[in-house]
Parts: structure tokens; sequence; C-alpha cells
């Protein structure tokens, strides 16, 4: 009996010292700031203030929350270690006191400071820095970046932050009228990425992006498609879908589309001339500047 009672004992102050080792591990960790955070640490050591938004002074758009919403409707800020692993994070949306600004404590030494503009349907992932990704689901926006090292020592520092575009933006236009029957299109597109790695501001997975429009009489007939390339200059292949209520294909037709990062490409054409499905090839390319510039094409 008395080595039965020894040996419960012993497996009671076994389950003790895991707990406690446990709490200890859990209470090193640095913590990451919840989704509902949106100022960060107070009084922290390093304050990061967003001024200028693709060349536009922030200060001017913080006057009413119309001009502000019309450049991005979220901000997302993250401190990473210099192997990317992020540490902290705040999220905020425009409609919010304070929005720009985030402040965060910090121990002393270098961290990867990332702030990332947007105007999807939640906040991206952000857990790497290597692989800030957005989803089919949160939607594709115009999406603008500051990435930056920052050394923390002893005095407080206040980072004063640009953001630069860094999506490619296919803006599809149809000409003709749309048939009444149709009630979505569809695109689907591949060649892009959801996902971009913040050093580069360029795509870091092979992604395939849908995003389905909702096509009424009073219906605009442009249709914005945004992505991140994996090069400066590469190309996207897009499969356009016009569909019935009950989702059944009407008319698809397939593009390859040279794209250009911070540059729109116009596509711009007939589509529902014909029937069924086609493949078109590009050609006849123009640029001129409006973003860092413009790409027009008729199919």
């Amino acid at each position: 009996m008395a080595d039965e009672k020894m040996k419960k004992l012993s497996v009671l102050m076994c389950s003790v010292c895991a707990i406690v080792a446990l709490c200890m591990i859990v209470s090193c960790e640095k913590p990451l700031l919840s989704e509902e955070t949106v100022s960060g640490d107070a009084d922290g050591n390093l304050k990061v203030t967003v001024f200028e938004i693709a060349k536009t002074p922030f200060g001017s758009l913080t006057r009413g929350a119309e001009p502000a919403s019309a450049v991005c409707k979220r901000l997302n800020f993250a401190i990473y270690t210099l192997d990317g692993i992020r540490m902290k994070q705040v999220n905020q949306t425009s409609d919010v006191p304070g929005f720009g600004t985030a402040s965060f404590q910090l121990e002393e030494g270098e961290y990867q400071v990332v702030v990332v503009g947007h105007s999807s349907g939640a906040n991206p992932t952000m857990t790497n820095s290597a692989k800030i990704q957005f989803t089919n689901a949160t939607g594709y926006t115009d999406t603008f970046l500051y990435n930056d090292v920052v050394n923390i020592g002893e005095e407080s520092v206040d980072l004063s932050v640009a953001l630069d575009r860094i999506t490619a933006l296919c803006r599809f236009v149809i000409t003709d009228e749309i048939p009444a029957e149709v009630t979505k299109m569809q695109f689907y597109y591949t060649g892009g990425s959801g996902a971009f790695n913040a050093a580069t501001g360029r795509g870091s997975v092979a992604s395939k992006q849908t995003v389905t429009f909702t096509v009424t009489s009073a219906s605009e007939k442009q249709f914005d498609l945004y992505t991140f390339l994996h090069e400066p200059t590469d190309e996207i292949t897009l499969r356009v879908t016009a569909l019935d209520a009950a989702g059944n294909e009407l008319y698809n037709r397939l593009f390859d589309v040279p794209m250009q990062q911070n540059y729109i490409t116009w596509l711009t054409g007939a589509f529902f001339n014909g029937n069924g499905s086609s493949s078109t090839t590009i050609g006849g390319v123009t640029v001129n500047t409006d973003w860092a510039g413009e790409t027009h094409i008729t199919f």
C-alpha cells in the first residue's frame, strides 16, 4: 500500500511541475495583440503614424470619414522579428478614432515594421511577413505597403511612414449590352497571387483568384480585378464567365493579360458578341500615366 501511495504522490508531483513549467513558458512569450486592439500598447516606446498613402498626404484624408475611406478602409500594423515571425499586430478601420496611428511596447533590439492599407472585407493573415495573405473570401482590393527595419534603444521612437501601392489592376470593361438573363459575372484568374512578401511587395504564392459580381440593369460595365505579381511585369490568365440566376454558364471567354505592378491594364470590348466560348489573343498595347501607368487593350 505504501508503494502505491508513493506512486500516486509521484504522479501528482509530476503533473504539478508540468503545469508550473507550462505557465512559465506562456508568461515568457510575447503576446499577440487581439483583433479588437485598435491603438496598441498605451505609452509604447514605438509610435507608428501613417502620413501618406500612394503619394497623397494622409493628414488631408483624415478630416472626414469619406476621404479616408476613399483610399483604404483598413490599416494593419504588425511588428515582426527579423526572421519574419509576428510579435504584435494592431488592426484598424477608418471609422474609429486614431485611424492611422498605433503604439507598441518593445524590448531593445531590431524589428521589422509592416503597415498594410486596403479595403478588403476582413484583415489578411499576417502570421509571417513573407506571406501576408488575402483570400477569395476576404476579397482583393487596392493594397498599399510600408516595410522597414527599426532599431529600438533606450529612447522612444516616433515613426512616420508612407505606404506605396503594390497591386496590379486589370480593369475589365464591357462595351455591349449585358443580356437580361445574366445575373452574375465571374472572373477566375491565375498567374498572380493573393499573398505577398512584405520585404519585396511581390506575390509569394501561386493563387487561384475568383471574384464574382452581381449584375443588375443599373450595374456598371466595369469590373476591377486586383492581384500581386511575382515579378514587376507578368501575365495572368483570365477566364470571364456570365451566369444566370441558377448558376448556369451562358457565356465565357479566356484572356492572357499582360500586367505590371502599380499599373492599370484596361481590357475593353464587346464581351457578348457571339455565342459560346472563345479565346482572345492580346495585341496592340499602349501605355500612359495615371497610377504609375495604364495599359489599354481592346478585345
